[in-house]
């Protein structure tokens, strides 16, 4: 399967680049209708069935479905919204064809039916819907009758993923490529599950359109993994170094382990004084380093054969994080930064923007995003608005997890069961992190790796997970992908 996700202007280009190859517009929108009438067929036996068909070209795939039904004996009514004389040329080429029963969109079209198309609107609509229409899904939604959407339901914004009067799909069809709503919340959960249809667009003009934002998968990353070389010694499997806090010492231990569990040669907990017998006590591959003063982090920070820096989980928000913090960033090594190594700059986030070099990775959740971006709109623009302004890349985490690089790229993880809510989990993330950057992984590749093994981690575990469950399992999460191709 390709990962490629297309906005809603990239597909547009497709279908305009495909049809000056020599495909006729009403050929894809036979295709498209096709697949959805086929994927129907193969779901439910012949039922009562309406469909939706809204004023432009997703109405076109609407009338397409409904021709195939009804000449495979369903019992199929369109329900139009506008006037068919308005419809678009390729669209009107289809709906010429039907000779069946044809009423207002309005929601007495879904009583009595057994299955609803909705083909009302597709990934392009920018505006919200007609009383008429959200009222004609949420009755449909109230009956509970089974929806089947086209491209994306009618009223999710192909995009941004946000949704607005949408109901429900039990199955959502799309064509080429997915969408970022395909993945993104809200939507995603309204698309029910997503059914990749291939309409005739080629690969090549795919390639053509530049894509820059991908559906994070192994496609993605596999091949960038590190892999151990048969001389292959500690040192040579990278030396991480984190920064334990005190008194809330779990965070770094799990980060330290799963640092370890990915790889990492060599991995170190340089901690406070008061705190080294409680590291020392729960740790024994993990080496813990007491820090007596700032000046003995220091001196660590200067030896060389650390290859990457982690700051943030239990650390506290207060002078000490910032400052180490600010000295980590000066020496240029890979770094990720989370916690409470991002509330800190919460009244000066600009310090730490300035401060970003080399290679880092941030890693907050929505309420450590807000307390240093000030950005406004869909999830998917503000990491990438983040990325650009802090030259960092930034995971913004949550079940739709976005993934975003200071030069544009952006993934978005579709993976991630909800036992991954619990706390620590984030913790686990970060050393799964550190510990490719570590390794020499590139900043924006380790963390999509981490973030889809963290997840399907976590999904293979299945309930009654624990964060610290999560370290022990990256071992076979490793072993499947090493059977990967």
């Amino acid at each position: 399967m390709s990962h490629e996700l297309l906005t809603v202007e990239q597909m547009a280009q497709a279908d305009r680049a495909s049809i000056d190859a020599g495909i006729a517009g009403w050929k894809l929108m036979l295709s498209a209708g096709t697949a959805v009438a086929q994927e129907i067929r193969r779901r439910w036996s012949p039922r009562p069935i309406t469909v939706l068909c809204g004023p432009g070209n997703n109405g076109g795939d609407g009338f397409v479905i409904a021709n195939h039904l009804a000449q495979h004996g369903w019992s199929v009514r369109v329900a139009l919204h506008g006037e068919m004389g308005g419809l678009p040329q390729d669209a009107k080429h289809h709906a010429l064809q039907w000779t069946g029963p044809t009423i207002a969109l309005a929601p007495s079209a879904v009583e009595g039916c057994a299955l609803i198309v909705d083909a009302i609107f597709g990934a392009g609509l920018n505006r919200s819907m007609s009383t008429g229409i959200t009222d004609t899904l949420a009755l449909a939604g109230q009956l509970k009758i089974p929806i089947i959407a086209v491209d994306v339901p009618s009223g999710v914004m192909g995009d941004s993923g946000e949704a607005d009067g949408a109901a429900a799909a039990a199955c959502t069809v799309t064509f080429a490529r997915k969408k970022p709503a395909h993945l993104l919340l809200p939507a995603r959960d309204l698309c029910g599950e997503i059914v990749l249809a291939d309409i005739g667009i080629s690969g090549s003009v795919i390639d053509a359109l530049q894509v820059d934002t991908w559906e994070n998968s192994p496609a993605l990353w596999r091949r960038s993994l590190p892999t151990a070389e048969s001389a292959a010694n500690k040192y040579t499997r990278g030396h991480a170094l984190l920064y334990g806090g005190y008194p809330m010492t779990g965070a770094a231990r799990m980060a330290a382990r799963a640092a370890a569990r990915i790889g990492c040669g060599l991995t170190t907990l340089a901690v406070p004084q008061i705190a080294f017998p409680i590291y020392a006590a729960a740790l024994t591959s993990i080496m813990v380093q007491p820090l007596s003063d700032d000046v003995a982090l220091a001196s660590l920070l200067q030896d060389r054969r650390y290859n990457a820096f982690s700051i943030g989980p239990g650390a506290g928000v207060n002078a000490v994080t910032r400052d180490y913090t600010l000295a980590m960033l000066d020496t240029s090594k890979p770094m990720v930064i989370d916690a409470d190594a991002i509330n800190v700059f919460a009244p000066t986030p600009a310090e730490l923007f300035n401060a970003i070099q080399a290679p880092v990775v941030l890693t907050p959740h929505e309420g450590e995003f807000k307390r240093i971006f000030t950005l406004e709109g869909d999830k998917l623009s503000r990491a990438r608005a983040a990325a650009a302004m802090s030259g960092a890349v930034v995971v913004l985490k949550g079940a739709d997890t976005v993934i975003a690089a200071p030069d544009g790229r952006a993934a978005i993880n579709g993976n991630a069961p909800p036992t991954l809510a619990t706390a620590g989990s984030g913790d686990v993330l970060g050393g799964l992190i550190l510990g490719l950057l570590a390794q020499g992984m590139e900043a924006f590749l380790a963390a999509a790796a981490a973030v889809w093994m963290h997840a399907d981690a976590a999904a293979a575990f299945g309930p009654g997970l624990l964060a610290e469950d999560l370290p022990d399992l990256i071992p076979a999460v490793l072993r499947r992908l090493e059977a990967v191709p």
